[in-house]
């Protein structure tokens, strides 16, 4: 008798006709929560001007602070701060005749790699590096310029042209934790910084005297190795 109960309450749900606009009236208060999470988490970026000066600007990585739960790079420098968590950007300009060096490096404890983004668009990835366990993998702290001269820290050197860029990065490969249970389990939580240096371009007419200069010591080292 249960299992006949169950099948007529089965056919009695069916047998009600088929209401779409109810269907959609109730689908969009989530949608809409979805819609504005996202959009109040892209409202909450931080963006530092980054100064071509060959200093480093800090960004953390932290899966556990950042608002998105994810592994983007984030401002966590100071935790009462109201950008606290929030994805983080580089912004900057290079103008006509200049050419850009922007340097990424791992620090804190090594073993995390990162991708790098120029304008949403990938630029590339940080060198690769072992992977590494917490409580016996280096420590440099927030020393960026140890970390840079360690080749257990991953670092990244990209060239760039003149333009506007808006650089942002995530974690790639993440320092491993013992879970307790015989494995290992990503940290997803690192320090690193990133500088930018300007240069100029050289003109094409200091170019044919670097090149010429070339030409003739070439030529005088040959007439002194014929005699």
């Amino acid at each position: 008798m249960q299992a006949i109960a169950v099948s007529c309450r089965f056919v009695q749900m069916r047998s009600k006709p088929f209401n779409l606009e109810r269907v959609m009236l109730s689908f969009k208060p989530a949608l809409l929560a979805t819609v504005l999470a996202a959009s109040s988490l892209a409202a909450q970026a931080t963006a530092v001007n980054l100064a071509a000066n060959a200093q480093w600007q800090a960004f953390g990585v932290d899966s556990f602070s950042s608002l998105s739960s994810g592994t983007e790079w984030i401002d966590n420098n100071d935790s009462s701060a109201v950008g606290f968590g929030t994805p983080l950007s580089f912004t900057f300009t290079i103008v006509d005749g200049f050419v850009g060096q922007l340097t990424v490096v791992d620090a804190s404890l090594a073993g995390d790699t990162f991708k790098v983004f120029s304008n949403g668009q990938l630029l590339g990835s940080t060198s690769s590096v072992p992977v590494q366990v917490y409580g016996s993998a280096p420590d440099v702290g927030y020393d960026y310029d140890a970390a840079l001269q360690n080749s257990a820290f991953s670092r990244g050197v990209f060239t760039l042209g003149a333009g506007s860029y808006s650089i942002t990065g995530a974690l790639a490969q993440s320092l491993m934790i013992d879970d307790g249970m015989g494995g290992l389990s990503p940290l997803n939580a690192t320090a690193g910084a990133v500088k930018l240096s300007v240069s100029a371009v050289p003109e094409p007419s200091s170019l044919a005297l670097v090149f010429a200069a070339l030409g003739v010591t070439w030529l005088v080292s040959r007439r002194t190795e014929t005699r």
